[in-house]
Protein backbone atom coordinates (compact mmCIF):
# COMPACT_ATOMS: atom_id res chain seq x y z
CA UNK A 1 0.00 0.00 0.00
CA UNK A 2 1.30 3.22 -0.70
CA UNK A 3 -0.99 5.76 -0.91
CA UNK A 4 -2.24 8.31 1.56
CA UNK A 5 -4.47 11.17 2.10
CA UNK A 6 -5.26 13.76 4.47
CA UNK A 7 -8.36 14.16 6.13
CA UNK A 8 -9.45 17.79 6.03
CA UNK A 9 -8.88 17.84 9.91
CA UNK A 10 -5.21 16.57 9.44
CA UNK A 11 -4.55 19.43 5.95
CA UNK A 12 -5.68 21.95 8.46
CA UNK A 13 -3.23 20.76 11.58
CA UNK A 14 -0.42 20.45 8.66
CA UNK A 15 -1.18 23.83 7.69
CA UNK A 16 -0.87 25.32 11.43
CA UNK A 17 2.37 23.36 11.74
CA UNK A 18 4.42 25.17 8.90
CA UNK A 19 2.46 28.56 9.74
CA UNK A 20 3.54 28.27 13.58
CA UNK A 21 6.96 26.83 12.01
CA UNK A 22 7.49 29.95 9.99
CA UNK A 23 6.69 32.62 12.67
CA UNK A 24 8.99 30.65 15.30
CA UNK A 25 11.76 29.12 13.68
CA UNK A 26 11.72 30.26 10.27
CA UNK A 27 10.84 29.59 6.61
CA UNK A 28 13.89 27.39 6.11
CA UNK A 29 13.79 25.14 9.83
CA UNK A 30 9.46 25.22 8.50
CA UNK A 31 10.14 24.04 5.56
CA UNK A 32 12.51 21.03 6.67
CA UNK A 33 9.91 20.00 9.39
CA UNK A 34 7.30 19.97 6.66
CA UNK A 35 9.24 17.74 4.31
CA UNK A 36 9.85 15.00 7.37
CA UNK A 37 6.40 14.78 8.25
CA UNK A 38 5.49 13.95 4.49
CA UNK A 39 8.40 11.47 4.62
CA UNK A 40 7.08 10.14 7.39
CA UNK A 41 3.62 9.96 5.70
CA UNK A 42 4.96 7.92 3.03
CA UNK A 43 6.72 5.49 5.90
CA UNK A 44 3.65 5.35 7.38
CA UNK A 45 2.00 3.88 3.90
CA UNK A 46 4.61 2.02 2.59
CA UNK A 47 4.71 -0.34 6.13
CA UNK A 48 1.41 0.79 7.90
CA UNK A 49 1.75 -1.87 10.70
CA UNK A 50 5.58 -0.65 11.80
CA UNK A 51 3.71 1.90 14.11
CA UNK A 52 1.48 1.49 17.56
CA UNK A 53 -1.85 1.08 17.56
CA UNK A 54 -3.88 3.35 19.99
CA UNK A 55 -7.37 0.87 20.52
CA UNK A 56 -7.28 2.70 24.27
CA UNK A 57 -7.44 6.33 22.55
CA UNK A 58 -9.31 5.74 19.39
CA UNK A 59 -10.23 2.12 17.63
CA UNK A 60 -8.80 0.72 14.89
CA UNK A 61 -6.10 4.12 14.97
CA UNK A 62 -2.85 4.05 14.92
CA UNK A 63 0.33 6.16 16.17
CA UNK A 64 3.60 7.80 14.46
CA UNK A 65 5.50 10.28 16.30
CA UNK A 66 7.97 12.54 14.61
CA UNK A 67 9.55 15.07 16.08
CA UNK A 68 7.07 16.82 18.07
CA UNK A 69 3.85 15.49 16.36
CA UNK A 70 1.81 12.68 16.83
CA UNK A 71 0.58 11.30 13.54
CA UNK A 72 -2.99 9.48 13.73
CA UNK A 73 -3.93 7.59 11.27
CA UNK A 74 -6.14 4.53 10.00
CA UNK A 75 -5.92 1.45 7.44
CA UNK A 76 -8.66 1.43 4.87
CA UNK A 77 -8.50 -0.95 2.23
CA UNK A 78 -7.40 0.78 -0.16
CA UNK A 79 -5.11 3.58 1.59
CA UNK A 80 -3.37 4.85 4.63
CA UNK A 81 -6.10 7.85 5.92
CA UNK A 82 -4.29 10.36 7.61
CA UNK A 83 -6.58 11.63 10.39
CA UNK A 84 -4.96 14.00 12.68
CA UNK A 85 -1.50 15.43 13.94
CA UNK A 86 -1.20 16.53 17.11
CA UNK A 87 1.33 18.27 19.08
CA UNK A 88 0.14 19.19 23.07
CA UNK A 89 -3.88 18.63 21.81
CA UNK A 90 -5.75 15.57 23.95
CA UNK A 91 -6.10 12.79 21.45
CA UNK A 92 -8.91 11.52 22.60
CA UNK A 93 -10.74 14.80 22.59
CA UNK A 94 -8.86 15.84 18.91
CA UNK A 95 -9.71 12.84 17.29
CA UNK A 96 -13.67 13.02 17.86
CA UNK A 97 -13.92 15.90 16.00
CA UNK A 98 -15.39 14.70 12.29
CA UNK A 99 -16.78 11.67 13.95
CA UNK A 100 -20.50 11.27 14.02
CA UNK A 101 -22.05 11.67 17.00
CA UNK A 102 -22.80 8.70 19.18
CA UNK A 103 -26.41 7.73 19.92
CA UNK A 104 -27.78 7.32 23.66
CA UNK A 105 -29.62 4.04 23.92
Amino acid sequence: MDRYRLTGEAAQDFDQIYDYGIDKFGLDQATVYQNRLKQRFSEIAETPMLYMAVEHIHSEHRRSVCGSHSIYYRIDRNEIVIVRILGQQDPKIALLIGEPAQQEK
